[in-house]
């Protein structure tokens, strides 16, 4: 019996093999949870995430989702609540942080426009439909927003990714506000960063952009600026949802977490 037996919890964005989202509901699933996997679409990678979840023990249904589409964030929660009879957890994981490109160059339609409808308002819209589907069941919840250090620290060529993270830890506070008298909690996560297939893509851009020889350079040199030695891990992210979902943390909203090895003290 682990500490979210009997409980539901959705990530979303969490169809990817060595993501964050699929670290966070490992966390779950270790503990006795019933886990969502849920992405832009569920192809076969998604799939096996789902079956190596059932590996361990959970019981696992898999939805698709574009969470910039409030209908299909709606639709997600209702299939959750009809499978498992209620929701406890949504984590909000989906995100875009690929689109690299100076301020000036970024083209509005494409890598703002875009970027704003997932980080931020796929957030609020899986918020409002979790949240309803919570207050409806009457026991309570947990809501966690997976921001970044990006969330609290300007960084260069990815404008609307900081915007989009910085919006998240506001949507975080206003919700919490709201949200307490129903006993749902809502906290942000923080974590600088992790080489999931989306920091790949970061890696790349950025060493070149900072004229390091190899990825491999850039990423020592990011290990040695952290006070702890190395970037973060999904399971940091991981560890930090779990706490947040727990009932020892009930008395804990309205907050933003880092989780960055001491990289981020603010």
């Amino acid at each position: 019996m682990g500490r979210f037996s009997g409980k539901t919890i959705v990530v979303t964005g969490s169809g990817k093999e060595k993501g964050l989202g699929q670290g966070i509901l490992q966390a779950f699933a270790d503990e006795g949870a019933n886990c969502v996997v849920s992405d832009l679409t569920i192809d076969a990678e998604a799939e096996g995430v789902a079956e190596e979840l059932r590996g361990r023990g959970a019981e696992v249904a898999t939805i698709a989702c574009d969470v910039s589409d409030a209908a299909q964030c709606q639709s997600l929660v209702a299939q959750t609540v009809e499978r498992f009879g209620g929701i406890d957890v949504m984590v909000n994981n989906a995100g875009i942080g690929f689109k690299m490109k100076p301020l000036l160059d970024v083209d509005t339609a494409d890598e703002w426009d875009q970027v704003l409808a997932v980080n931020l308002s796929g957030a609020f819209y899986c918020t409002q439909a979790a949240a309803k589907a919570m207050v409806d069941k009457g026991n309570g919840g947990r809501i966690i927003n997976i921001a970044s250090q990006a969330a609290k620290t300007g960084f260069p060529h990815l404008p609307a990714y900081v915007s989009s993270k910085h919006g998240m830890v506001g949507l975080t506070r206003a919700s919490a506000v709201e949200l307490g008298a129903h006993g749902i909690t809502v906290n942000a996560v923080c974590p600088n960063h992790v080489t999931t297939g989306l920091g790949a893509q970061q890696n790349e851009y950025f060493s070149k952009l900072l004229g390091f020889e190899t990825v491999e350079d850039y990423l020592a040199n990011m290990s040695a600026k952290n006070p702890m030695g190395r970037p973060g891990l999904p399971s940091d992210t991981a560890a930090a949802c779990a706490w947040l979902a727990s009932d020892e943390a009930i008395y804990v909203t309205g907050e933003a977490l880092n989780v960055s090895g001491g990289e981020e003290m603010h």
